[in-house]
């Protein structure tokens, strides 16, 4: 199976990653691709889903296949449309009813006036584009590592002392349950059940906030996220959530993409919203951080059923019987008061990290652009010809978000 992803690479999916997609049950109809193949996503196009396929395989019919005629680079071309994206000049032709949604086929775009340079300048600005790819991404990789293990840190803090509390001479018991362990004498553990309860609002106007559950940034106003993601043509019936509303992902679960929300908003009506009962002991920036640790994050596959792994849902019934710590409430609150503390430099950092990175993407963006369009004239550069097989794939991979998915599958739809 090959699929087009919104960064521009076309590969087989088992390269790529194993889990997350939408999957047919079958396959009948589906077409051939390959090495070489000019690959668009009719309805992801506006996204940046083009590029050229490095391997032989099948796809859905609803990409759009082209074969290079011989005075065309298929890259030259993935790089021109891809621009075509960026400046939103595909999501101008748009014929979708949707906002942030298009419907580019062949038909489309076949007849669109696109610059054609010659066949050298055509390969001598793949050349530079790549060259320009694997030093950014050199460096971008060594940033993204620097915030993964920066994460990692962050949440050796935040597990132990949501799981442990902050005094290590308080006398520990059995929790009871095998994969929690012991945990300080004083604290309960009660199945969610007992502290919430799930709730089904409805938004009659469908003009209040939208909200994106995430496996990365918990509950968050759409409006503050840099995703591209299918906009519905109304949002009447959606479902709404409350400030202290614990809100799921069913679909992603096994990822983690819950958290409890800080506004008031709407959401998806697979989603499920589960509010905390009357009185209950429960600190909501508490449980945000407890339920999205590793440890429990672990226990949703375990809890969730379905027929493959990209297919798993942790339904309410399940989740409402997992059991939750609950320290006095009092605790909770000053457990997260220590951890703001404790983790502020290392949020600092992160941030800095990834605003390196969105400053990085801009100028290679506009590099891009400049070359693709004429506007910065490369010829004349003495740029070897890169060797895959010694520089190695991992330099060569895309240069965006390597958590990007394919076909407008976003991880919050």
């Amino acid at each position: 199976m090959v699929t087009c992803f919104r960064d521009g690479t076309v590969t087989l999916r088992k390269n790529r990653r194993t889990t997350g997609f939408t999957e047919a049950l079958q396959e009948i109809g589906y077409q051939g691709i390959r090495k070489g193949d000019l690959v668009i996503h009719a309805m992801d196009a506006f996204a940046g889903a083009i590029g050229v396929s490095d391997s032989d395989g099948k796809s859905t019919p609803v990409y759009a296949v082209c074969q290079p005629s011989a005075d065309a680079d298929a890259h030259y071309f993935a790089f021109i449309l891809r621009e075509m994206s960026r400046s939103e000049y595909l999501l101008s032709l748009a014929k979708g009813i949707r906002e942030r949604s298009t419907d580019f086929r062949y038909s489309d775009f076949a007849s669109l006036e696109v610059p054609m340079p010659s066949t050298d300048e055509q390969a001598q600005i793949v050349r530079f584009i790549r060259h320009l790819d694997l030093r950014v991404n050199r460096l971008v990789k060594a940033k993204r590592r620097l915030i993964e293990l920066l994460n990692e840190q962050k949440q050796a803090i935040i597990h132990r002392a949501v799981t442990r509390g902050l005094d290590p001479t308080v006398p520990l018991k059995s929790s009871g349950i095998e994969w929690l362990g012991k945990i300080p004498e004083h604290w309960e553990v009660k199945p969610l059940k007992c502290v919430f309860r799930e709730v089904d609002e409805r938004t009659t106007t469908g003009d209040d906030e939208i909200l994106s559950v995430s496996h990365l940034t918990g509950v968050t106003p759409r409006s503050q996220k840099n995703i591209t993601m299918f906009m519905a043509e109304s949002y009447v019936g959606h479902k709404k959530c409350r400030p202290g509303d614990l809100v799921a992902n069913t679909m992603w679960m096994w990822m983690g993409a819950l958290g409890v929300s800080h506004v008031e908003g709407i959401l998806s009506p697979s989603y499920a919203v589960y509010r905390p009962k009357a009185n209950a002991p429960v600190h909501g920036a508490f449980l945000d951080m407890l339920a999205r640790t590793r440890l429990y994050i672990d226990e949703y596959t375990k809890y969730s059923t379905g027929i493959r792994p990209s297919r798993l849902r942790l339904y309410p019934e399940q989740f409402l019987r997992m059991p939750v710590l609950l320290p006095p409430l009092e605790e909770q609150v000053l457990i997260c008061d220590h951890l703001r503390l404790a983790t502020q430099d290392i949020v600092a950092t992160i941030g800095k990290a990834n605003g390196e990175i969105d400053l990085i993407r801009e100028y290679r963006t506009r590099l891009v652009a400049d070359v693709v369009t004429g506007q910065l004239d490369v010829r004349h550069l003495d740029l070897p010809d890169l060797d895959a097989q010694l520089v190695g794939v991992a330099d060569l991979d895309s240069f965006d978000d390597p958590n990007d998915e394919d076909g407008g599958d976003d991880e919050d739809e």
